[in-house]
């Protein structure tokens, strides 16, 4: 991917200076954060929304401090990428938001190490990237990117660039009143974990979008390479429910499902970078996930 194309993003902040952790010392080590994540596949809940309630409980017998934030250093090549690909991706939302007579406002992307206080509450780098409605930020620990080649199999920058251009996907959905109808449903008791759930329906819908993104960065910039398209293929297909489940406990259970299958994010990626158009993205109302 030649990502030197892209135009930098401002709303880029470096807060890998200080470990954010939760006040009074109640900060969740390693081992506690990897209970979490394994309650939550057993469950079926979002791990992070557990995290975020721990945080909550933590925060009542504490101060919590936000980590010290800068720009980050120009001459560190792993940021300048986070920064291009972001840019790139608030080009494209710009424009297709300005198609549609809205105004889209950029989120801000934070470089974390080891764990980060946001408004969603706190949350360890086990959690992986992750996007935060309530202050509309992504957050990102870029450790989590060397994982991604050595555990999951994904190797490349336009895979790494598919992890942010999803996470931003969520913020698109923020700003379309995606996300605010799914909580809603969770507030009212709905069940929205599960095979066809509103969580997978959100989670494709984030892919596609990514897929969106994708196709007009390559139009804009032609910066793909071969294999680049692959890349971002094989990390859809590595974090899929099933192959996710099928690694942790050895058997896949739909009733859990959170994120959608392999061959699903993968097919939705697909169907957003063909041509380019948010209006093929309504997962929501797909009859076929």
């Amino acid at each position: 991917m030649r990502w030197k194309r892209g135009r930098r993003s401002d709303n880029v902040v470096d807060a890998r200076g200080s470990s954010s952790r939760m006040g009074g010392g109640k900060g969740l080590t390693l081992g506690g954060v990897a209970i979490v994540v394994v309650i939550g596949l057993l469950s079926g809940q979002d791990p992070l929304q557990i995290l975020g309630q721990l945080a909550g409980q933590a925060m009542q017998g504490g101060s919590v401090g936000a980590p010290q934030s800068a720009a980050p250093a120009s001459n560190d090549q792993q940021a300048e990428f986070v920064r291009a690909v972001l840019g790139d991706t608030e080009d494209t939302w710009r424009d297709i938001f300005q198609g549609a007579n809205r105004q889209y406002r950029d989120p801000t992307l934070v470089l974390f190490r080891d764990g980060v206080n946001s408004a969603c509450g706190f949350a360890d780098s086990a959690v992986g990237p992750f996007y935060c409605p309530g202050d509309q930020r992504v957050y990102i620990d870029l450790a989590f990117f060397r994982e991604l080649d050595q555990r999951f199999g994904a190797a490349g920058d336009f895979a790494q660039a598919y992890v942010i251009a999803h996470e931003v996907g969520h913020h698109v959905q923020t700003l379309l009143g995606v996300s605010a109808k799914v909580n809603a449903a969770r507030q009212r008791g709905e069940r929205v974990e599960g095979a066809s759930g509103l969580l997978v329906r959100q989670e494709l819908q984030a892919d596609c979008l990514a897929g969106v993104w994708a196709y007009h960065g390559q139009r804009r910039n032609d910066w793909l390479e071969p294999g680049d398209i692959e890349e971002a293929l094989n990390a859809a297909n590595a974090i899929g429910d099933d192959r996710l489940q099928k690694q942790a406990r050895g058997q896949v259970v739909p009733d859990s499902f959170t994120h959608g299958t392999s061959e699903q994010r993968v097919r939705w990626f697909k169907t957003g970078f063909d041509g380019g158009d948010i209006g093929r993205c309504d997962t929501f109302k797909a009859a076929r996930l």
